[in-house]
């Protein structure tokens, strides 16, 4: 399975983006996908995440009410609109997915086995 994330930009703060994350090769060897994030200095930390039908999602409690992650499973991609973002939302954003065996929004980071390259967003004050 290979992921392709795109949309990161620099953005002013309370500004919005939309980020995608095209799914290809063995798509059926996912369910869930998530979105992760990493700061500067910091570690990789979670954001979103969402089931194989769009019917449960599962937000960071630092994003929630401000990002929603949606699916379109037809076209194999997955997105996160960020609206309403903080100088704190920089960093680079990977999409990523576990095994379609796990299957609970809230799978442990270390079951996503497959990864984007990352996009960078920037949110200026």
């Amino acid at each position: 399975v290979q992921l392709q994330a795109s949309g990161g930009g620099l953005v002013q703060a309370g500004g919005s983006l939309r980020l995608s994350c095209a799914a290809s090769g063995r798509t059926r060897s996912v369910s869930i996908m998530g979105w992760f994030r990493q700061a500067p200095g910091k570690e990789r930390e979670f954001v979103a995440s969402i089931s194989s039908s769009g019917g449960r999602t599962y937000y960071a409690e630092s994003v929630k009410g401000r990002f929603t992650i949606s699916r379109d499973n037809a076209k194999n991609t997955v997105y996160l609109q960020m609206n309403s973002l903080k100088p704190e939302d920089t960093a680079i954003y990977f999409c990523a997915a576990p095994n379609s065996q796990w299957k609970d929004v809230t799978t442990p980071a270390n079951r996503y086995v497959y990864w984007s390259q990352g996009t960078q967003v920037t949110v200026s004050s």
